[in-house]
């Protein structure tokens, strides 16, 4: 063995450790990161940064899932409008629908925009059963009404295909799309 040989393989090894500290220094970084923008992201601060999302937190805020109900509690946007329970489907959806919401506040006129018709052509899309499942776990409580008793009762036996915001359609947001058409000072 040449002597020129030991010193070129500890160069090497010196070069692969030090690209392993490098390495795991930066995953950790960007793990810390990643979770600290996840948590800053899934506020209604962060939400209403946009502007066009003013009017739609104002409707939430009066609503009973913004904190008007007995126990003062107030579910955050994620909380409603991302999917629960899969990890990755909920960092999925969060990307593509804040990807989404970013690209629409660049092309869309709030003003002429039809939130009306956008809202309920999409609501199914944006709220989830697993977001309502996650908070109502008791969907027949005593001294609920017969139609909503019986209806509850068919969705958890499978015995229906309707999703939560079929029969609850504004529950989150108080007069959304009148607020929505204040704000942008919009004829009704």
């Amino acid at each position: 063995m040449s002597e020129e040989a030991v010193p070129k393989k500890t160069k090497n090894k010196k070069g692969w450790v030090f690209g392993l500290i490098i390495g795991v220094v930066l995953t950790v970084m960007m793990v810390l990161a990643s979770g600290f923008m996840i948590e800053t992201t899934n506020t209604d601060t962060f939400c209403v940064s946009c502007h066009v999302m003013t009017p739609f937190r104002d409707a939430w805020t009066q609503a009973v899932h913004g904190g008007q109900n007995p126990q003062g509690f107030a579910a955050q946007c994620v909380d409603c409008h991302l999917p629960h329970g899969d990890f990755f489907e909920f960092l999925m959806t969060k990307a593509v629908t804040g990807t989404g919401d970013v690209i629409q506040n660049f092309y869309i006129d709030p003003k002429t925009y039809d939130w009306a018709g956008t809202a309920e052509k999409n609501r199914l899309k944006f709220t989830f059963d697993s977001a309502c499942r996650h908070c109502h776990h008791v969907l027949t409580p005593p001294g609920m009404p017969r139609g909503g008793f019986l209806a509850h009762r068919a969705y958890l036996r499978g015995a229906t295909k309707k999703r939560c915001t079929e029969c609850h359609p504004h529950v989150g947001h108080k007069n959304m799309i009148e607020r929505a058409n204040a704000f942008f000072k919009k004829e009704i």
